[in-house]
C-alpha cells in the first residue's frame, strides 16, 4: 500500500510513503504526474530502491537526460547520465539545477543511497511562493527584466558549437543547428550568451516564479556579474539580499533516510543543501531529465539537442577527483 500526503506550509512537498517496501514504479503514473504538476516537489519514502529501479523510475517519466559537467561528481551510469551529487562538504545556496545554461532540466531526481548521520539535509524552496511574498518594489525591480548569462568559451566549447577551437568570424556567425547561444568576440577569445526572464512561468503553472542562478552565483561562487540584467546592468546587491531573506524564510530541509527519492520540478523549485559533516557517509545519486510529457519553454530552440537523447555538453571544467561509491545493480 502506498500512502499520499499533500504539502503543508512546513513541508512544501507532497509525499508518497510505501508501507510494504514497494518499488517506486508501483506509484500509478497518473497519480505521480498529477502530483508533480500540481505540487512541483515530492518525497518518495519507504520504497525498495536499487540502481535498476532508479533507472526504471526515471525512464518512466523522461525522454532524455543531461550530463552535469560541474566538478566533483562521479558518473554511475553512462547511458542514463546518472551521477552523484557534488562530493564537497560546503552548504549550497538555493538554485535550480543547471540554471546557468540554456538546457536547464525539466525535472530532478535525487536518490539517497547512503544517508548522513548528521547534517547534509537537502533544502527546497518554491519559486512561486518567493514571488508571492515579494513586496511590490522588489517585484517591480524584477518584473519584465531579463537575466543575461555570458561566459568565455574554452577551446572545447568553441569546437562543439562553432566547429573549430579558434573560430573565425564566419564560424561565429554560423553555429551548429539548434545552438542556444549568441556569440561575440572579446579580448583573448569568444564569449557565449543566452538570456531568460528574471521571473518566469514554470512548465505547469501560470504563476510567476523566481528560479535562476543568481543566489548561487552571489553567495557561493561570489560572481557579481553572472548573470546580469539585460542591458548589461548589474543586479544590485540589495535586491539579491531581499530575495535571499524571503527564500530563507520559505526554505524547508529534508533529513535523508536510506532510499529516499526527492523529485523536483526544476522549472519551479530551487534546492540547496546544508553543511555535510562526513562526506564519506552521504551518497546521493542524481538524474536530471526532460519529461516525456513536457511543455517546453518557447524560448528553447526548436527540436532542442537536449530533448533528443542523453545530452553531453562539452566539458572544459576540472576533472573529478573522488572515487565512485559502490552501488548495487
Amino acid at each position: 500500500m502506498i500512502e499520499f500526503t499533500a504539502p503543508s506550509p512546513e513541508k512544501p512537498y507532497a509525499c508518497f510513503i510505501a508501507t510494504e517496501g514497494e518499488n517506486p514504479s508501483a506509484i500509478p503514473s497518473s497519480k505521480f504526474i498529477q502530483a508533480y504538476k500540481t505540487h512541483g516537489a515530492m518525497l518518495l519514502r519507504g520504497f525498495s530502491v536499487e540502481m535498476n529501479g532508479f533507472r526504471t523510475l526515471t525512464s518512466q517519466y523522461c525522454a532524455s537526460s543531461v550530463f552535469n559537467e560541474s566538478p566533483d561528481r562521479k558518473l554511475l551510469d553512462n547511458d542514463r547520465n546518472i551521477q552523484t551529487v557534488n562530493f564537497g562538504a560546503d552548504p549550497f545556496p538555493l538554485h535550480p539545477e543547471l540554471s546557468r545554461e540554456p538546457w536547464k532540466p525539466d525535472i530532478c531526481f535525487f536518490w539517497c543511497v547512503s544517508p548522513p548521520r548528521e547534517g547534509g539535509q537537502t533544502t527546497l524552496c518554491d519559486g512561486i511562493e518567493i514571488v508571492r511574498q515579494m513586496p511590490s518594489d522588489l517585484f517591480g525591480a524584477f518584473e519584465n527584466r531579463r537575466l543575461v548569462y555570458t561566459q568565455r568559451m574554452a577551446p572545447a566549447v568553441c569546437a562543439y558549437w562553432l566547429g573549430r577551437e579558434n573560430p573565425n568570424d564566419q564560424a561565429i556567425n554560423n553555429p551548429r543547428a539548434g545552438c542556444p547561444y549568441t556569440f561575440a568576440r572579446a579580448p583573448g577569445g569568444v564569449t557565449r550568451s543566452f538570456s531568460r526572464p528574471a521571473l518566469h512561468k514554470p512548465m505547469f503553472s501560470d504563476a510567476l516564479a523566481f528560479g535562476n542562478f543568481v543566489l548561487f552565483a552571489r553567495y557561493y561562487l561570489r560572481l557579481p556579474t553572472f548573470p546580469v540584467f539585460d542591458g548589461n546592468q548589474h543586479i544590485p546587491n540589495e535586491l539579491v539580499a531581499k530575495v535571499k531573506e524571503i527564500s530563507d524564510r520559505l526554505t524547508a530541509p529534508i533529513d535523508w533516510c536510506k532510499n529516499d527519492i526527492i523529485v523536483l520540478d526544476n522549472t519551479r523549485f530551487m534546492h540547496g543543501r546544508k553543511a555535510i559533516f562526513d562526506i564519506e557517509e552521504r551518497v546521493i545519486a542524481t538524474y536530471f531529465g526532460y519529461l516525456n510529457f513536457a511543455e517546453p519553454d518557447p524560448e528553447e530552440p526548436a527540436n532542442a539537442l537536449w530533448r533528443q537523447g542523453s545530452f553531453r555538453p562539452p566539458q572544459p571544467g576540472a576533472p573529478h577527483r573522488n572515487p565512485a561509491p559502490r552501488i548495487s545493480n
